[in-house]
């Protein structure tokens, strides 16, 4: 199985809390974000796992299918992120 563990410095967020009588868990509101999805994992011991999905798109899923334009739209980022940007009149093009 792949690591899913990507930090091992976790918060307490909540004490003691049980499930309602449909088995449900409720979460936090600082823990969820809308549209967010979960893998779920347990292990022998009990302890369990949510780990936060997003859906992207099928029109998207070339961009990460195709390590170039990732690797230019990750620079673009970085770019932005270090303050390497200008700005253009579109108007003038």
């Amino acid at each position: 199985m792949a690591i899913i563990i990507k930090d091992g410095d976790f918060t307490d967020m909540a004490k003691s809390v049980k499930v309602d009588g449909k088995r449900r868990v409720v979460l936090p509101k600082a823990l969820v974000e809308e549209d967010i999805t979960f893998h779920v994992y347990a292990n022998s011991v009990g302890q369990i796992i949510l780990d936060p999905q997003v859906t992207i798109p099928a029109s998207e899923v070339w961009v990460f299918n195709n390590p170039d334009v990732l690797a230019l739209i990750q620079k673009g980022l970085s770019d932005v992120k270090e303050g390497r940007v200008s700005k253009i009149d579109l108007n003038n093009l």
